[in-house]
């Protein structure tokens, strides 16, 4: 094993280590302070420093989107309002069990993935895939409902969470399709381009929403709440993360890279745990159920993978 595909490994380790802590982080913030207003505040900041870098690093010239504004904005609108809008918002309706549902149906995003490529480049799943992504959804279904199934039509707002929630990881997933379309782009160029594009619309749905009456400009003591959570979320969960994972997955592929994704729903499970919330053994045998799953599917599709380049190479000798 090679020194830089070590080196990819790590970067996904540390951008999934960073984002299984998001999620305990977030859920104090959270009943100070709007996800919506805070997405602004964090990835307004992630945006700045990506751009002073890239100036630095490449040069003005890096800043021309080359004729591809539209996908450029399509894909940091996704990532940089969608993701983040959709599953803190879920997070938030969903209370003290928010964190734990938001990193479990993270861990999701590699059979998302599988439904994105079938849409966007044609290909087209396995039937391993599907069955991978029914199971998923059981081990899912667990950790909501803790083996109650009442709660998804007590009034709780359950389902609406989980679907905020499942929107927003799927965000997530078509900006990390999209990052393939720009194989000639240096990460840091795709990660801030996306990022500046994203804040955009960011600010457009927040002017909308506050004209409207629907949101309110925080206060300074509001801000000053969640600074811990915004530091957290602007450094590690930000500029570290979306960089490390974005050229880890470009290091090792991205059959390999997603694999760490099962490390969101471990991390955050320890941290809230830490944090004093009782986790039900329906909630750990859900997360396992699925993290299981996803292992089963990749692992299926790299046997398919080497079946197919052996196969390729005795083509080539014949």
């Amino acid at each position: 094993m090679s020194k830089k595909y070590l080196y990819g490994l790590l970067l996904c380790l540390v951008s999934v280590l960073s984002w299984g802590g998001m999620f305990p982080v977030m859920a104090p913030a959270l009943k100070i302070i709007d996800p919506f207003y805070f997405t602004l505040l964090r990835y307004g900041s992630v945006a700045i420093i990506f751009a002073i870098i890239l100036l630095i690093v490449e040069g003005p010239k890096a800043f021309q989107t080359e004729g591809q504004t539209g996908k450029l904005w399509i894909f940091g609108t996704s990532a940089f309002a969608g993701f983040s809008f959709l599953v803190f918002l879920g997070q938030q309706i969903a209370g003290s069990s928010g964190s734990i549902i938001a990193s479990v149906m993270m861990a999701v995003q590699p059979l998302l993935g599988v439904l994105v490529s079938w849409v966007y480049r044609g290909v087209k799943p396995t039937t391993v895939s599907l069955i991978s992504m029914i199971v998923a959804a059981i081990g899912v279904f667990m950790v909501v409902t803790k083996g109650n199934v009442s709660v998804l039509v007590s009034g709780h707002n359950t389902v609406l969470a989980m679907v905020l929630i499942l929107l927003g990881a799927l965000c997530w997933v078509i900006y990390t399709t999209g990052g393939a379309d720009f194989p000639e782009w240096s990460i840091l160029r795709y990660s801030t381009l996306t990022s500046i594009l994203g804040v955009f619309s960011v600010i457009a749905v927040l002017i909308v929403t506050t004209a409207m009456g629907w949101l309110k400009v925080p206060t300074m003591t509001q801000i000053g709440g969640v600074r811990n959570a915004l530091l957290y979320m602007i450094s590690l969960a930000g500029v570290i993360a979306v960089f490390a994972w974005n050229l880890g997955n470009r290091i090792v592929t991205p059959i390999n890279g997603i694999l760490f994704m099962n490390l969101v729903p471990i991390t955050s499970f320890i941290i809230t745990i830490i944090n004093g919330y009782h986790v039900s053994s329906f909630e750990i045998i859900g997360c396992l159920v699925t993290i299981g799953a996803l292992v089963g599917n990749n692992l299926y599709n790299r046997y398919i993978t080497k079946k197919k380049s052996q196969a390729t190479a005795q083509e080539t000798v014949k």
